[in-house]
């Protein structure tokens, strides 16, 4: 389970950027999750439950996950189309001459503070 170590990640660079802001206390974060990204958003959800109580300035802290669809463009005909739903091979052309263009991501979209 790579969940706890993303946690401990996120939380140590929000945790950065509050000191650097001189703020007392995260309210909450908002994660983007790209739907092909390998990361569990429930897995998530309990590793952050558990890694939050560890110090003042995240207790209580709310997670926020946004998923990302995953879209795949076809180097051939230039279509853009749903990863999930198709696959590699382009709907419009039966190419697989493609790649992924968003959807594998793991990003800090917001950070509350006060």
């Amino acid at each position: 389970m790579h969940e706890l170590g993303i946690v401990f990640y996120i939380l140590d660079e929000v945790k950065k950027i509050t000191k650097e802001n001189h703020a007392s206390h995260i309210n909450s974060v908002t994660l983007e999750i790209g739907e092909v990204s390998t990361v569990i958003p429930s897995y998530l959800e309990d590793c952050w439950k558990w890694a939050i109580g560890k110090d003042d300035i995240t207790k209580n802290c709310q997670l926020k996950i946004e998923k990302v669809q995953a879209i795949t463009y076809c180097k051939n005909c230039g279509n853009r189309f749903e990863t999930i739903k198709n696959g590699k091979v382009c709907p419009k052309c039966s190419s697989s001459d493609t790649y992924l263009i968003q959807g594998d991501e793991v990003n800090i979209k917001e950070i509350e503070v006060i």
